[in-house]
């Protein structure tokens, strides 16, 4: 138990400093997405709220911006395509 509060909190305090992504910490730190979703949206709210609340917010920023990374991801993409002889 000790070790996934650990990596909960881990997991928490980079996203917090990075401003990354749960797919971006998952990479990061070799585990999947639902470990991170889980660690830092259920486990961590009962280890450190203070914590959960600060990493919430940038899961939240991130959630809320996800339509524009997605379409500029779409437009480079045809960009690249259009290149291709």
């Amino acid at each position: 138990m000790k070790e996934t509060t650990e990596r909960a909190v881990m997991l928490a305090r980079y996203i917090v400093e990075t401003g990354d992504t749960v797919r971006g910490a998952a990479r990061e730190f070799g585990v999947s997405k639902s470990t991170v979703h889980s660690d830092v949206a259920k486990r961590l709210r009962k280890i450190n709220p203070v914590l959960w609340k600060r990493c919430n917010r940038v899961l939240q920023h991130n959630k809320d911006e996800r339509h524009l990374r997605g379409g500029k991801a779409t437009k480079e993409k045809y960009i690249k395509l259009k290149q291709i002889p």
